[in-house]
């Protein structure tokens, strides 16, 4: 029979029969975990699928079939005679060699006879011997035909082993199996049945602990296969890959400046950086620097790639560009699109690129909630943006050449982010310069290294000419250090510090909205920024009736809202569909497959945002599509309707569009009211305004004295506050509210809370 002999290394089970120094096999169990011991699972677990047995749970037990073939077969004659048992084997398993075959009767016959000696009775005796040649030949033929084989055949069980299945385990191993026993739930079973651990061995290595929760062989077969899914996308994998700053020294100029071949010199990777700069060292001489640096780079020879700012968005033609379907998953999106990836100059390097983009899409594919739509957007950017700098990075690329790409300003939403991670993964060193420690970097990585400076400094553009370095006063930094102090993580809010923002509707009882009104945002409940961006909370209400029928106090009412930042309308038909609008010709080609094109809508020369501030065009664009997307209005994507909500948003009247470029997202939102005192409802027009209004960040008031829903008719939805003030009065003529006194009891909101003292 073979010995059982204890490992050296956990390799030593898939070492072959010739190289075990004579017939030896190993028998162990394992009760604990590590990375290693992990590892060697998976590599033990497909040996045993090409060359053995798993098992995963009990063995089932010989059923009332399996048995009467056997009895068809064998007969239910017995003898504990090893002569018998070797016949018997002959005979019930006929392609088993005679060597295996022999260690098998002689195993089967050890244990009968410590089974009697135990105290089991013949009968007993009898149906253990039957159990085991029914497993033997239901359950591990495959095994027993190859014992002796140059492969060792592998027994792979899991669970918490019976002392039957313990026992035919350890004759087929005495035969020439290595086993493997994986206990989840610790020794403790198998001990009760193995005292003295004659059969197996327990594995001790350094730093075990308990097996994870979710650790199965169900779940390591899952893992597996996605392993193979992955293996299939990657394609043809390249010979080198990235190292990417384990050879760092720690001065990030010197180390991007530095000698390419200084960085390590294994011809299985190419060395680059992938680094975020924050703050200055020096402010008063950080552009000088920078300049030098890029000069550095330029009489290197190096290929560098310089972007300020933004990483601009794909055009529409770069997105034609991209060829792509409709997709049932993600790895089948991934792997059509990879196939758009094409550097013919350099088999190896588009390798490399494949790798690349499938590496970011595995990771971001893993995030909750991505969908094959979304992430398929994703991947496109990620195409159009590399097609679009490959040929300043790699051209004419030979190994161990790295490019360089700059971004200055720091990555503004998660597409920006994910190209540059995708870069990092390229032979290019990726630095991204953010002096201004007011702006933030979106980006996350475990990979990046981070240089982190105290001193800030605005910087709208990289040095690349010496013509445009310029340098600030001592004043003027003093000023920018103050600002830094004041107006991070502090309460405090500089004008207009924040360009993006996000609409909460704001539920009030009626009597709040007189106390809210006219008080600043940053006052006013949910009001919150993170990320560099505002939650703006914001009052869009229909209030309906005239409390105590009061019709003077009603007029009152309103009035005391009418602040320096409301623009206020009498009647219905302030927009209609012939309303004189330039822009409603030239919408079909702002939103188009099923996006709003910004490039196209800020070079129409009828386009008449362009003297707002430039965050404020963009801000007003994001929302304009938001808007469209939300099908909020009637007819959206059905009738054409998402046309003429582009035309009415981009046609807002002139005293609307001073209100917006006037605000700031911290301070009072510009107010709109709406009185309604006859049967007239809002055109669809004027609903599409006073919805972007809202998503922008007005406070929206529409006053109906008559209760009629005259606001509704276009909305799919109803996303104002409706309150019920008092009864409905009629055909009420609305006053000039100059010549209205202000109610005596207004002048304070103390007092409309808390009452005159």
């Amino acid at each position: 029979m073979f010995t059982h002999k204890k490992i050296t290394q956990l390799n030593d089970f898939f070492l072959e029969h010739s190289k075990r120094e004579g017939d030896l096999v190993f028998f162990y169990r394992i009760n604990g975990y590590t990375e290693e011991i992990a590892e060697f699972i998976q590599n033990y677990y497909d040996a045993a699928r090409k060359s053995g047995v798993i098992i995963e749970g009990k063995i089932p037990n010989p059923d009332e079939k399996n048995l009467s073939f056997y009895s068809e077969m064998m007969g239910m004659d017995f003898e504990q005679d090893r002569e018998f048992i070797f016949h018997s084997l002959k005979k019930w398993l006929p392609r088993m060699k005679d060597y295996p075959r022999r260690n098998i009767a002689d195993s089967i016959s050890y244990l009968l006879d410590a089974l009697r000696k135990s105290g089991k009775t013949e009968s007993m005796i009898k149906n253990a011997y039957i159990k085991f040649m029914c497993w033997l030949y239901y359950k591990f033929e495959r095994i027993v035909n190859s014992l002796g084989d140059e492969t060792i055949p592998k027994i792979l069980y899991e669970g918490d082993i019976s002392y039957y299945e313990l026992m035919l385990i350890s004759i087929i191993s005495n035969a020439g199996c290595d086993v493997v026993l994986l206990q989840y739930n610790g020794d403790d079973a198998y001990l009760k049945i193995d005292k003295e651990s004659n059969f197996s061995i327990d594995l001790k290595l350094p730093d075990m602990k308990a097996f994870p929760k979710d650790y199965s062989l169900k779940a390591l077969r899952e893992k597996m296969k996605k392993e193979a899914g992955k293996a299939r996308l990657y394609g043809r994998k390249p010979e080198v890959t990235n190292c990417t700053n384990a050879w760092l020294e720690g001065n990030w100029k010197e180390d991007f400046t530095g000698s390419i071949t200084s960085r390590g010199n294994d011809g299985r990777f190419y060395y680059n950086c992938f680094c975020r700069v924050s703050g200055v060292e020096d402010k008063y001489t950080y552009l000088n620097e920078l300049y030098q640096f890029h000069q550095t780079l330029l009489r290197d020879k190096r290929r560098v790639v310089i972007v300020d700012d933004v990483i601009p968005k794909p055009e529409p033609e770069e997105i034609r560009n991209i060829r792509r379907g409709n997709y049932q998953n993600i790895e089948q999106m991934i792997m059509d699109l990879s196939s758009n990836i094409k550097y013919t100059a350099n088999e190896l390097l588009q390798r490399i690129m494949v790798k690349a983009f499938v590496d970011v899409m595995l990771e971001v594919s893993s995030v909750s909630g991505m969908n094959v739509n979304r992430l398929t957007s994703r991947a496109v950017y990620l195409l159009c943006r590399l097609k679009r700098y490959q040929t300043e990075l790699f051209s004419n690329w030979k190994m161990p050449d790295i490019g360089c790409f700059i971004y200055m300003g720091g990555c503004r939403d998660e597409d920006e982010a994910l190209f540059l991670k995708m870069l990092s993964g390229l032979p290019v060193d990726v630095l991204i310069l953010v002096p201004d420690l007011n702006r933030k970097c979106c980006l996350t990585d475990e990979h990046l290294y981070e240089v982190h400076y105290t001193e800030s400094l605005e910087v709208s553009r990289f040095p690349k000419e010496s013509a445009g370095v310029s340098i600030g006063t001592a004043a003027y930094h003093a000023e920018r250090e103050l600002d830094t102090v004041m107006y991070q993580d502090s309460g405090l809010y500089r004008n207009r510090q924040y360009e993006r923002a996000n609409v909460i509707g704001l539920r009030t009882m009626y009597e709040e909205i007189a106390i809210l009104w006219d008080e600043e945002l940053k006052y006013r409940p949910s009001f919150d920024v993170m990320d560099g961006k505002v939650t703006i909370p914001v009052i869009y209400s229909k209030i309906c009736g005239v409390k105590d029928q009061d019709v003077q106090e009603y007029w009152r009412s309103i009035k005391t809202l009418i602040t320096e930042d409301t623009f206020v309308i009498k009647k219905s038909g302030f927009i209609q569909n012939t309303t004189p609008n330039s822009i409603k010709q030239f919408a079909t080609d702002f939103w188009k497959e099923g996006r709003l094109r910004a490039d196209k809508i800020k070079a129409n020369p009828q386009y008449r945002y362009s003297v707002l501030r430039e965050e404020m065009q963009d801000y007003m664009i994001e929302k304009l599509g938001v808007l469209i997307r939300s099908k909020i209005i009637k007819g959206t994507f059905i009738n054409g309707t998402e046309y003429t909500i582009v035309s009415t948003a981009l046609n807002l009247p002139k005293e609307i569009l001073r209100m917006i470029q006037k605000f700031d997202f911290t301070k009072k939102n510009p107010k709109l009211i709406y009185i309604l005192t006859d049967e007239s409802s809002l055109t669809l027009e004027e609903t599409i305004m006073t919805s972007y209004l809202n998503l922008l960040g007005f406070d929206i008031i529409f006053f109906v004295p008559t209760g009629y829903q005259t606001v509704e008719k276009y909305l799919n939805e109803i996303p104002m506050e409706e309150h019920q003030i008092g009864d409905y009065i009629y055909d009420l003529n609305v006053p000039d509210f100059a010549r209205i006194a202000s109610a005596a009891h207004s002048s304070s909101w103390r007092e409309k809370l808390f009452g005159k003292r």
